[in-house]
């Protein structure tokens, strides 16, 4: 395969799967990590590797002897090379898109965790060689196969709530990064963690709910255990849900079994993921308030408007770097993705060089907001 994003947390965790199940990495990208390349280099011996800066070259170690690519360019460069027919996108931002789009240009399979590839263009994105990662869309897959006897009528997925869901209303919008980067069930990355905490996340997963299932009727709870990740509810009045333990080996391992259409989990011997005990928790669903998290007020918009992902990314972007660098309080970055939404509100693209000067429009106007 070809892992792009192998110094994240998913690209750690495929690699942790790819050894367990001795499948073989191809091609193998990060971007300034040389240290832990170089252990991954002696693990998995990749015959290509790609590294965001040039100047990094002499870091690599001696040992190695495949061929070296070098950022946006490189990663373009590899993918046309690689024969491999999987590539696992696990890169972060909107840097993530492009490799997408060229993967499938080369009629490979994306075994996707980039959000920003469907949530800005996936109106570009042929979604038929796409396989999620995510774990709320990987369980609604889960749900959906084989073909259920009867059409579903509502897809749900769930929410943690973030740093924020007991917090006082009144309070939260004068809260600085400190405190919004204490998530109550987990430690992610920091941009994810503040995405969490306003919502945004969810909103980012909706949307790529909308493009993977092909339907508008996709909604959201709360659930504070982080053990149910979707449910889906059949016109005959039936509902189920997928309970498990937030662990994204999980979903990693179905995503690389289909993709590389090798079923290497019809004979495990273990669990992939520690079993849940259910009998330990409780649980309940919970509504998500508009008034706690006000970007919620979005959701529906953006259905209708699928397009609207360019500029709620690209101004989300920017206001949680400026609150990362309190530069801002929690509560401008709402009002900075509101007035982006306003300004863009006739915004369309039809191509991706279109996509970008969009992008490039949105992101010079949500800085002057600053």
């Amino acid at each position: 395969m070809v892992l792009l994003g192998a110094s994240g947390s998913i690209g750690i965790n495929t690699l942790k799967i790819a050894k367990r199940f001795n499948l073989k990495i191809e091609t193998l990208g990060v971007g300034y990590n040389i240290k832990l390349l170089n252990e991954q280099i002696s693990a998995f011996n990749p015959q290509n590797i790609i590294i965001a800066d040039k100047n990094d070259k002499d870091k690599i170690t001696k040992d190695y002897k495949g061929r070296i690519f070098f950022g946006a360019s490189g990663i373009k460069e590899a993918l046309e090379i690689s024969k491999s027919k999987l590539v696992v996108n696990a890169l972060v931002g909107f840097l993530g898109l492009e490799p997408t789009l060229n993967a499938l240009k080369l009629n490979k399979k994306v075994a996707l965790a980039n959000k920003e590839s469907l949530v800005v263009g996936g109106s570009l994105v042929d979604t038929k060689n796409i396989i999620p990662i995510d774990s709320e869309h990987f369980s609604l897959s889960y749900l959906l196969t084989p073909t259920p006897f009867c059409p579903f009528k509502n897809l749900y997925i769930t929410a943690s709530g973030g740093a924020f869901r007991d917090f006082e209303i009144s309070k939260i919008p004068n809260q600085k990064a400190k405190t919004a980067l204490k998530h109550p069930n987990w430690k992610m990355g920091n941009k994810i963690t503040i995405d969490s905490a306003s919502m945004v996340n969810k909103l980012f997963e909706i949307l790529e709910a909308f493009w993977l299932f092909k339907s508008k009727n996709i909604h959201a709870f709360i659930e504070r255990n982080s053990h149910i990740h979707a449910l889906v509810e059949f016109y005959d009045g039936s509902l189920v849900a997928h309970f498990a333990n937030a662990d994204m080996q999980l979903p990693i391992a179905y995503a690389l079994s289909l993709g590389l259409e090798q079923n290497f989990l019809e004979n495990l011997q273990a669990p992939l993921i520690p079993p849940l005990k259910i009998t330990d928790s409780s649980y309940k669903l919970e509504e998500i308030s508009k008034e706690r998290y006000p970007l919620w007020e979005l959701k529906n918009i953006l259905l209708e408007k699928p397009q609207y992902g360019a500029i709620l990314n690209a101004s989300n972007e920017i206001a949680v770097a400026a609150f990362l660098e309190d530069k801002i309080l929690f509560g401008k970055i709402g009002k900075i993705i509101f007035k982006a939404l306003e300004k863009f509100e006739n915004a369309n693209f039809n191509t991706f060089s279109e996509l970008l000067e969009l992008d490039k429009e949105v992101r010079a106007f949500s800085s002057s907001l600053l």
